[in-house]
């Protein structure tokens, strides 16, 4: 059997073997041998393909634990048998079954097959009927682990994309609702679906989108996190430009604002673009409380983020270079907390920094129970151990775990990780200029993020290109009244969720 190479790329010893029987063209084979055995040939004869013949001329083949065995055997195999004179237009017709099609080339039998279908040849026939039964397993929903609130929804995405597109239809009950679906991965033929709103979202940002995922040529996608490596506007930054969720809520509010969304088959995290700088923290909880409460816990996630990075090295700055700035009451104190310590300042900080990290991997990989012993348990023992032995200083201690339990606030679980990482070379920096060391950094990360784009519009909008009006819904939650005009990092076709005038309900006369 010939196959063509899918990308035309020629065979070589140095280039990657792209070829793949997705493009074969040969026909149904009339013989009922010969059918089975190209079905053998092409799937490598597994050992869980399974092929039934029922005389006189109808042969089913399918793949066990890929099909619904009730549906099989109530739908498929009472209607087959004793028909010897049907045609597959007649046979097709007389199953119970809403997803089946007739086709007349081993691609579509091949594709059909591995994705939980069963083939009907009926002998004398270049056709076959292909009844989709497939049965997969997924887990049942539950609540958001990762992006845990109190006011809201408390319901997450799962790996099931089925489940996962009806939970956001039940959100937008609309027929604006656009769902693509695109197959990505040689081997593993990903199911991969992206979601917009027509009239809302830009057709530039759309077929952005829809070009980088056609144009992927990977051998395998498992999971959305890789994806969004792969279609990044920069896959070399450290900064997130798509946003990872797994909370329906978030993911309908962001296509409803002109976002476009992609839910990949088998990850229960779904992706968001574009994204700003600002909008990873932001949680969806902040649309359900009170606008000045939503507005202190911003800015109190904004402080968080400063805190965590800079903390630590202005400590490591000001003890090593500028003994200036610390102020004349806090230098005995200091003095006598670090009498005992034999390191630098930088050393220090980077050896309790590793030991916070380490703390917080084994946390997160040993089991749950055994994880949060070890965290508390852990973080006691040691920080006391080491400030007992003269490692470390306590004041240094308390910076340490500050700036840990600051990286925490993150409601983006990539931008924490962020955080949690840029502090060390920014340590170091401090380490070896000071204050000087410090500001170099602030220099390069401003640059950088002024820099990055997410589907090409400007990743610090609206602070650069400067927006005055779409600053006040970026660091501050505005009343709702005053957020009828959705973000313009979108382009959004439709510029208003609703009437821009305030809303005033009129108060009632007895």
């Amino acid at each position: 059997m010939k196959f063509k190479l899918p990308f035309n790329q020629k065979q070589s010893s140095t280039t990657m073997n792209w070829e793949a029987p997705i493009e074969n063209v040969e026909k149904i084979p009339h013989s009922q041998g010969d059918f089975i055995q190209s079905i053998k040939d092409i799937t490598n004869n597994p050992d869980d393909l399974i092929i039934q013949s029922f005389p006189p001329n109808i042969t089913l083949i399918y793949i066990d634990n890929l099909v619904d065995d009730q549906t099989l055997n109530n739908n498929i195999i009472a209607n087959v048998q004793n028909k010897p004179d049907d045609t597959p237009e007649t046979l097709m017709a007389a199953l119970s079954i809403p997803e089946t099609m007739i086709a007349s080339l081993l691609i579509k039998a091949i594709e059909g097959i591995v994705n939980g279908s069963v083939l009907i040849h009926i002998a004398d026939y270049s056709q076959v009927i292909i009844a989709n039964i497939a049965s997969r397993e997924s887990r049942a929903l539950s609540t958001p682990e990762n992006e845990s609130q109190v006011i809201g929804t408390q319901v997450a995405f799962n790996e099931s994309l089925s489940t996962n597109i009806s939970l956001i239809r039940r959100y937008i009950v609309s027929p604006d609702l656009c769902n693509e679906k695109i197959k990505i991965g040689r081997r593993t033929n990903t199911a991969v679906t992206l979601l917009y709103m027509n009239g809302i979202a830009s057709d530039q940002m759309v077929n952005t989108v829809r070009q980088r995922l056609a144009n992927l040529r990977v051998d395998a996608l498992i999971d959305s996190a890789v994806l969004t490596e792969m279609i990044d506007d920069n896959s070399l930054s450290v900064f997130p430009q798509m946003l990872l969720t797994e909370r329906p809520d978030r993911f309908c509010d962001g296509l409803l604002d002109g976002k476009i969304g992609i839910v990949v088959d088998g990850s229960s995290m779904a992706i968001i673009c574009p994204q700003s700088f600002t909008e990873f923290f932001q949680s969806q909880e902040d649309q359900n409380l009170r606008w000045q409460i939503a507005t202190f816990v911003r800015l109190l996630r904004l402080a968080a983020f400063f805190l965590s990075v800079y903390l630590t090295p202005f400590y490591v700055a000001a003890l090593t270079f500028h003994y200036e700035v610390i102020p004349q009451a806090f230098l005995v104190p200091l003095s006598e907390s670090r009498a005992l310590v034999p390191f630098p300042p930088i050393f220090e900080a980077l050896l309790l920094e590793i030991i916070i990290e380490l703390l917080r991997e084994a946390g997160a990989r040993l089991p749950t129970k055994i994880g949060q012993t070890i965290g508390i348990v852990g973080g006691i023992v040691i920080g006391t151990a080491a400030v007992q032995a003269g490692i470390t200083s306590n004041i240094l201690l308390i910076i340490i775990a500050l700036s840990a339990l600051a990286s925490f606030t993150s409601p983006s679980y990539m931008m924490g990780n962020v955080i949690r990482l840029i502090r060390f070379p920014i340590i170091i920096l401090a380490g070896f200029w000071g204050f000087y060391g410090i500001m170099l950094a602030v220099c390069f990360i401003l640059v950088h993020l002024l820099r990055q784009s997410s589907l090409g519009a400007p990743y610090m909008s609206p602070f650069y290109p400067p927006r005055l009006k779409e600053m006040r819904d970026s660091i501050i939650r505005m009343p709702i009244p005053l957020t009828a005009k959705r973000p313009a990092l979108t382009r959004p076709k439709d510029d208003y969720k609703f009437d821009p005038e305030p809303i005033k309900p009129k108060k009632k006369l007895n």
